[in-house]
């Protein structure tokens, strides 16, 4: 994983007048926090690797464009630390890369995917063949390339934009263009937005150098390659799936007309269904197994190695866990391709929340529906029931649900430690770190943007404590793993959300199909750069299984009424595939796990009074 920060800026070798200087100061200023921001993606203590790269085009008469790589490497592939960016001294070529390349190029195990691709692109004999190249590759990236020959800058993130690449366009008052994976907040000195998953972009600096007024003519240099499709490829009822450069097109066929069984029990498997639950358990699994395959281990001082070992190993794979369907699955196949000797981390996160703690003891303070104080009480009565040793304060819905799920898996992976780390954030800590999470999270600033970056926060840096067993006394841990597996997507895939019900309660089949594919089409554009910007604040990276394109394309191929079935009860028809393969994987109590918004289950959203649920209600302007 690597920190990207990239600048152009026009300047002229005429002596700068007072306020050129005062602008050039800011403009400088700027790109140091810029590089401090990245280099924290690099985690702590410190960065495997980092450096700048300057580079200066001529333009015309006086006037020079300066250009600046810099990147910050986190080693997550390969043996040995590779210095970013990856530079060609004699070509001039140079490449700054975050990604993580899981299918497409041949990689061994020691080696680095950044150095493999990079050795790809400098080997096309043409420049037009980079779509295609990118093509082959399956997995999350951002990268910016410049091709000394022709003076043309490449830049992009994968189709279903899973990593964050933002993007300032020159303007008079900011003459200069900016590429970062992270932001710093709010400022004057930038416009930053996401950058479009539509296409690889080429900016043609020689052109732009020479034009009369740069700025201006930025977009006429800046051109967008169309990515290049494939389409999906099968083979009897065995999917096999061709990578794609786009997100997959929804099945758009209606169920038969003459459909009226429905799934009674998760308990058996219907013989229509039986070759897709084993190919959604298949390409998942296959999925989880590139992700967890090959991470280095953390490099930990001796006096680290030796308290670490003394507690416990040392686990190189987290999952956020909330003890819902999702999560549990993901965690259950990594325990497939991950040596048994070796801990997996489940991260737990609950806030201290004083809307949801008033409610308790003074009553519907908050305006709390009936089914919500009965939810409420539910949940404090397992919390009394379980063990006066866990903070009542803490025992939300996922707190619960996920100390529920922990005993699930250690029955069917014994001889597997699992790490169950309670991550309790105490009001005040919340919103202490609160200034630095909506600059972390920004362009984002939306109250649910604030809600959920918050619980990604605190998850991702890990600082919890974990018990033996549920009857244990607490111990304080940090988790080491520097990758992060996410459940998200099979919501999207699955027809797991209320608008799916929704949806077809108004109009039927064929308005879920839309809505499915709706689901799809929005992914690039919605949560997974802002995410990626939050978790990689502490160092590490966070990677979706449920969103390999091969995953994607198989879920979509799917008749609708495979996936889903929102004629039945919410817990069985939602995610009905899903539910039924966890069934078969034997997680019985998982299978059947209604789904929970992380937000709402963790208590990180409406901690104030006056604070509504959020969606796209503005937080910061």
């Amino acid at each position: 994983m690597c920190g990207i920060v990239f600048s152009a800026r026009w300047t002229t070798n005429d002596a700068v007048s007072t306020s050129g200087t005062g602008r050039q100061d800011k403009f400088q200023k700027l790109k140091q926090r810029l590089h401090d921001a990245n280099t924290a993606r690099a985690g702590c203590p410190g960065p495997d690797a980092q450096r700048t790269r300057q580079v200066c085009i001529e333009g015309q008469e006086r006037f020079y464009l300066d250009l600046e790589f810099f990147a910050s490497e986190l080693r997550l592939r390969g043996n040995a630390p590779v210095v970013q960016p990856h530079v060609d001294e004699e070509r001039g070529d140079v490449l700054c890369w975050n990604g993580e390349i899981f299918e497409g190029l041949d990689i061994g195990p020691d080696e680095n995917d950044g150095v493999k691709l990079f050795s790809a692109i400098t080997s096309l004999e043409d420049l037009d063949d980079l779509p295609r190249l990118l093509e082959t590759i399956e997995g999350p990236y951002a990268f910016v390339y410049y091709h000394h020959a022709s003076h043309r800058l490449f830049y992009a993130r994968d189709p279903l934009g899973r990593r964050s690449l933002l993007i300032n366009k020159p303007t008079p008052k900011n003459p200069y263009f900016l590429l970062t994976s992270v932001s710093v907040g709010a400022l004057e000195e930038y416009d930053l937005t996401e950058v479009s998953t539509d296409h690889i972009y080429s900016l043609d600096l020689q052109r732009l150098g020479a034009s009369p007024d740069p700025i201006a003519g930025f977009e006429n240099c800046l051109e967008g390659l169309q990515r290049v499709f494939n389409s999906s490829a099968f083979s009897g009822m065995t999917f096999c799936i061709i990578i794609k450069a786009e997100p997959s097109r929804v099945n758009r066929a209606l169920p038969p007309s003459d459909l009226s069984s429905r799934l009674e029990t998760l308990d058996e498997i219907p013989s229509y269904l039986g070759a897709a639950v084993e190919g959604l358990i298949s390409h998942l699994d296959r999925s989880v197994m590139l992700r967890v395959r090959n991470i280095p281990q953390w490099h930990l001082t001796l006096e680290q190695k030796v308290e670490r070992e003394a507690q416990f190993n040392s686990a190189r794979v987290a999952v956020l866990f909330s003890g819902g369907i999702d999560s549990t699955v993901i965690a259950f196949l990594a325990h497939r391709h991950l040596p048994l000797d070796e801990p997996i981390d489940l991260l737990n996160v609950a806030f201290e929340n004083p809307r949801k703690l008033r409610v308790s003891t003074t009553g519907n303070v908050g305006g709390f529906t009936k089914k919500q104080k009965k939810e409420q009480k539910r949940y404090e009565a397992l919390g009394e029931g379980r063990n006066e040793k866990y903070d009542h304060d803490y025992l939300v819905p996922d707190r619960v649900t996920g100390l529920k799920e922990v005993e699930e898996l250690r029955r069917l992976c014994p001889g597997r430690t699992w790490n169950f780390v309670e991550v309790d954030v105490p009001y005040a800590e919340s919103q202490a770190a609160r200034p630095v999470v909506e600059a972390i999270m920004w362009p984002g600033r939306t109250v649910m943007d604030l809600s959920l970056a918050m619980a990604l926060y605190f998850a991702a840096r890990g600082i919890g404590q974990v018990r033996s067993d549920a009857n244990a006394a607490p111990i304080p841990y940090t988790s080491p793993a520097r990758v992060l597996l996410n459940g998200l997507g099979s919501d999207e895939l699955l027809g797991g959300y209320g608008r799916h019900r929704t949806a077809f309660n108004t109009g039927g089949w064929q308005a879920v199909i839309e809505e499915l594919q709706l689901e799809i089409d929005r992914i690039p554009t919605r949560n997974l750069g802002r995410d990626d910007r939050v978790i990689s604040s502490h160092g590490k990276e966070s990677r979706h299984p449920f969103l390999s394109l091969n995953v994607v394309a198989f879920l979509a191929a799917l008749p609708v009424h495979f996936k889903m079935d929102p004629r039945q009860e919410v817990g069985l028809g939602d995610k009905m595939l899903l539910r039924l393969a966890a069934r078969k994987l034997g997680l019985v109590e998982a299978s059947a796990r209604k789904k929970r918004a992380m937000q709402f289950g963790s208590h990180s959203a409406r901690m104030e009074a006056g604070i509504g649920d959020g969606g796209g209600q503005l937080l910061l302007s």
